[in-house]
């Protein structure tokens, strides 16, 4: 047995459970502080959270194991988040949001839909603090406004007012500290987001439309596949599969709601 795995001896019993290499586990906690998309997700599609080899049993009943080691694991995400930039309150905040909501769950599928909602939340949150780390302050309010109001339509005039500034001096930062136009990032953080939603709803590609607020499906499928290579329905086919398929109060509004 390798130094740092470690066994859990089921009460009362002599079988013994090895855990799983404390590496693996950490690794998976680090793309989350690192805010890195694509492997949280990956992990999410590959149904991770139910491979229960080597976790550890901590109850003989299958969903109060699994809330168990979710609460393991939205502490261990909550403190790491914190000592990479989240503000310890909107962490603790965050965590005590996600612990709530199992008192509602009664079955596995809906623990694992809570588990990949949770850390995609806080995966997302810690792309945006790092994507921030290094701006100036104007545009990290900037940044701030434009991920709070992404279902909204953006302009560089509300981000010149919500920012004291003048327009031409907010779209010059852009410029300097982004590389990109403002309307160019505006663009492209609607895009990333709607990403989520082929991948992750069963929404309707008009629906997705509107709710970032493009002027069209045909807008925003001009757009999808300029920014992706891929139209909408095609990165809907390539990507989807997870067991996350929500409704508008499941998906569109739980952010919001996590952040009361």
């Amino acid at each position: 047995m390798a130094e740092n795995d470690l066994k859990f001896m089921v009460s009362g019993e002599e079988n013994e459970i090895v855990h799983r290499h404390q590496n693996s586990e950490l690794l998976f906690y680090q793309q989350v502080a690192k805010g890195d998309l694509a492997a949280i997700h990956e992990n999410c599609l590959r149904h991770e959270f139910l491979n229960q080899a080597g976790v550890g049993l901590l109850s003989k009943d299958p969903i109060q194991n699994l809330k168990y080691h979710f609460v393991v694991s939205v502490a261990i995400i909550s403190r790491l988040c914190v000592d990479n930039g989240m503000e310890m309150e909107k962490s603790y905040r965050l965590s005590d949001y996600y612990i709530q909501q199992l008192d509602d769950i009664t079955s596995i599928d809906a623990m694992e839909k809570i588990h990949d909602r949770m850390v995609s939340d806080y995966t997302e949150r810690m792309q945006i603090i790092r994507q921030n780390a290094g701006l100036s302050r104007p545009m990290t309010e900037c940044m701030n406004y434009i991920y709070s109001h992404i279902k909204e339509r953006i302009t560089v005039k509300d981000l010149a007012e919500y920012t004291s500034n003048s327009a031409s001096y907010i779209s010059r930062l852009f410029k300097e500290e982004v590389g990109v136009s403002t309307s160019d990032y505006i663009r492209n953080a609607k895009i990333e987001a709607s990403k989520n939603l082929l991948r992750f709803s069963d929404y309707s590609l008009a629906d997705i439309a509107n709710y970032y607020s493009f002027t069209s499906q045909s807008h925003f499928s001009q757009i999808f596949l300029k920014e992706t290579g891929l139209t909408p329905k095609k990165y809907r086919e390539k990507y989807y599969g997870t067991h996350w398929k929500g409704t508008a109060n499941d998906i569109m509004s739980y952010t919001a709601e996590s952040q009361e």
